[in-house]
């Protein structure tokens, strides 16, 4: 029996882009052990699998935030977390992180064979790396399953996986129920949010609120549909946009508000029960088409080739202009945009809830 770390400290879309790594090394290696190091937002998202034997949910980005309070806890969280690692004897480590300390820390906790990408010359802590520059030319999902072939295990289904429990879909139904739901509803999600990652500058990830709220009018009146507004406690103000436009307000039932109501795995128990979703580019459509939930979703200066719905299909319909800006996200950076987010202005209301209509 071999024992792998996979090592990934981003967020919901990444971490849904590694599964099929999980999957071919258990499908590969049935008696194999696999932990998995991420951060503490996103770990609850991987309990559920039974592929994955431990979580270990504890980033960087988490130990400074320990920092700003306690200098002496963020070194006593920090090689606590190693030893905890290193007392599972890890023989492979594969590091999606970018960062070297990540890889210094695998050689800390004892794990002999460390591979990883060589991203600017910040895989020196690895036995093996593979050089790169950015994710160009394919899918992050492929680039992620290079690391493993590198291992000689070749998946057979290349297709992300978000595992649910049957006590949080039967929680979620109960709460759907509460709302007025009932199982012959049509129900579509809305998310007009996500880019949390990217801080102030999420914005240019989004499609106008309003324009959301032009398509909710449209499907609670034209397919008497119910719709839910999803996302995180810092989009209640894009809920309260979409809210505030809409014909059909909370009190009439039509339109449901779970922003900010939700942690992920209820977020993801919610989606599951959506016959579609309507989105923008983040964690919400990644978890949606995990889940093989219908996707209606908008792309702005990122490159859905790279990062969109995987693998592409006709239940994932992806709605972007091709202008001569776009994408303007390249080498894991956003310069800004010069052009008043024209890629995100010029989608109309019209072709999106098309699209949604013609999935339904």
């Amino acid at each position: 029996m071999k024992k792998y770390l996979i090592i990934n400290p981003f967020g919901i879309g990444d971490l849904l882009f590694t599964t099929p790594m999980v999957r071919a090394i258990k499908s590969s290696y049935p008696d194999s052990f696999i932990g998995y190091w991420c951060n503490e937002r996103v770990g609850e998202l991987l309990r559920s699998n039974p592929k994955i034997d431990r979580v270990f949910a504890l980033s960087r980005g988490d130990i400074k935030r320990i920092h700003k309070n306690s200098p002496l806890k963020r070194i006593t969280t920090l090689f606590k977390l190693i030893n905890e690692i290193r007392r599972e004897r890890f023989d492979i480590a594969l590091d999606l992180s970018l960062d070297s300390r990540y890889g210094l820390w695998s050689k800390l906790a004892g794990i002999k064979k460390r591979i990883g990408f060589n991203y600017k010359n910040r895989g020196r802590f690895f036995t093996d790396k593979i050089d790169l520059t950015a994710y160009l030319g394919k899918h992050v999902i492929e680039h992620n399953l290079d690391l493993l072939r590198s291992v000689k295990i070749e998946p057979k289904d290349i297709s992300p996986e978000l595992v649910i429990s049957e006590e949080d879909k039967a929680k979620t139904r109960s709460i759907l129920k509460e709302y007025g739901v009932i199982a012959t509803d049509l129900l579509i999600g809305v998310a007009p949010g996500a880019g949390a990652s990217w801080g102030r500058a999420a914005i240019y990830k989004q499609w106008p609120a309003k324009k959301f709220a032009e398509v909710v009018n449209k499907a609670t009146k034209e397919l008497n549909a119910k719709i839910i507004i999803l996302g995180s406690a810092d989009e209640k103000p894009l809920a309260e946009i979409v809210l505030f436009n809409s014909i059909a307000r909370n009190d009439d039932g039509r339109v449901i508000n779970l922003i900010g109501k939700l942690n992920l795995k209820a977020l993801a128990a919610v989606i599951n029960e959506l016959k579609l979703l309507i989105c923008n580019d983040g964690g919400p459509l990644h978890m949606a088409v995990a889940l093989g939930v219908k996707t209606v979703s908008i792309f702005g200066p990122v490159d859905e080739k790279v990062y969109g719905p995987y693998p592409p299909g006709a239940k994932h319909i992806v709605i972007k202009r091709d202008i001569s800006c776009r994408p303007c996200y390249k080498d894991f950076r956003f310069n800004g945009c010069l052009n008043n987010r024209k890629c995100l202005e010029d989608i109309t209301v019209e072709e999106v809830y098309e699209k949604a209509k013609s999935l339904l």
